[in-house]
């Protein structure tokens, strides 16, 4: 018998779980995606072989092909695994090409098309575009042509990226002038930094320095990097909204009408073990997770004379996307996009100068 066995990678600090844990490697001195190519070599090893077990349900020896099922972590790991540059990029999406510059972004066209899937990342693609910057490393001005390209594609890879500087410094240093002499020719630095390119890679090749997940069979990096939900809805939007909507409480002086009814709101249906009201507004800076979740949930029904109509409403909003995004199975998909499509366009009422 033969069974395939998926295997969830976790690369970061972020491990909760408690059963069906392996830990692989650690270290203080290896970047992760160093770790991360001798895991992958590890696991391509073991589905080539098959590890042979003993399944003791059947009293038989079975079998086992693992493969990669998807990779977990906070934004910045899964982005340094996708060879992306973050959140913080005009391109900000790892899994697809939506964004643009500043400007765009915070324009009534653009924040809609923000809410739009762009065209899918691919793995053949960032590698092409990979390979396209180290070409361009070879070529005068290579420092702002990469900046650029990094701009208008959001592709970065940490892998390689220290080769990738050394050439681009190297560049600078042969293309310089000094007292007295003249710069070199541009086919001469060239031919130096080809040179200096295949010292660096020791014999290998280009792809052998790159991200190992892009070219990990049965693995697309770009959708199999889910998002996570914490940092992303909890510590991401919950969090500056309420930040925001504590500064227009105290504002107008109505944080302590605020607490009063937070003490005092029905919490039956909340299935959170407390809400502590004089903890959250004493300590309304220093929130956790938890708290955020519980606070989604009550915020409109306890704000919703005390601050404008769009900040009630968004809080509306993200009271009814954070009770879908927990959904720990969706047994109807068609059903659940019928309620998660509609909650997305309700979004298009907040003005981009009120999101930060």
């Amino acid at each position: 018998m033969v069974y395939t066995v998926p295997l969830i990678i976790f690369m970061d600090d972020m491990l909760e779980k408690e059963f069906f844990v392996r830990f692989v490697s650690s270290s203080p001195h290896a970047p992760p995606m160093e770790l991360m190519r001798a895991m992958r070599e590890s696991i391509s090893d073991a589905a080539h072989s098959g590890v042979i077990a003993w399944d003791c349900k059947y009293n038989e020896e079975v079998m086992l092909i693992p493969y990669v099922l998807f990779l977990a972590g906070d934004n910045p790991m899964q982005a340094e695994e996708c060879s992306h540059a973050g959140l913080n990029c005009n391109y900000f999406c790892r899994t697809c090409e939506v964004g643009g510059t500043k400007e765009y972004k915070e324009s009534e066209a653009g924040y809609n098309t923000i809410f739009m899937s762009g065209n899918l990342r691919t793995p053949e693609k960032t590698l092409q575009e990979i390979r396209q910057q180290f070409e361009t490393a070879f070529k005068a001005g290579a420092t702002t042509k990469i900046q650029n390209s990094v701009s208008l594609t959001g592709v970065r890879d940490s892998s390689s990226n220290s080769i990738l500087s050394a050439l681009v410094e190297l560049g600078k240093k042969l293309r310089k002038r000094t007292a007295g002499s003249q710069a070199l020719p541009e086919n001469e630095v060239e031919a130096a930094l080809r040179k200096e390119f295949e010292e660096l890679l020791k014999g290998g090749q280009l792809d052998d320095i790159i991200n190992p997940l892009l070219g990990t069979d049965g693995l697309d990096i770009h959708m199999d990097t889910p998002t996570e939900i914490l940092h992303t809805i909890l510590l991401g939007v919950v969090k500056y909204f309420w930040g925001q909507t504590v500064f227009l409480l105290e504002k107008a002086k109505f944080l302590h009408i605020f607490q009063c009814r937070l003490e005092s709101i029905d919490k039956d249906g909340l299935n959170a073990p407390c809400l502590n009201a004089d903890y959250i507004c004493h300590y309304k800076g220093s929130l956790i997770g938890k708290h955020f979740k519980s606070l989604a949930q009550v915020m409109p029904f306890i704000i919703h004379d005390l601050v404008p109509l769009t900040v009630l409403n968004a809080w509306t909003v993200i009271g009814e996307l954070v009770v879908l995004v927990w959904h720990t199975k969706i047994m109807d998909m068609e059903a659940y996009l019928a309620c998660l499509i509609p909650l997305r366009d309700r979004q298009y009422c907040l003005e981009p100068s009120k999101i930060s």
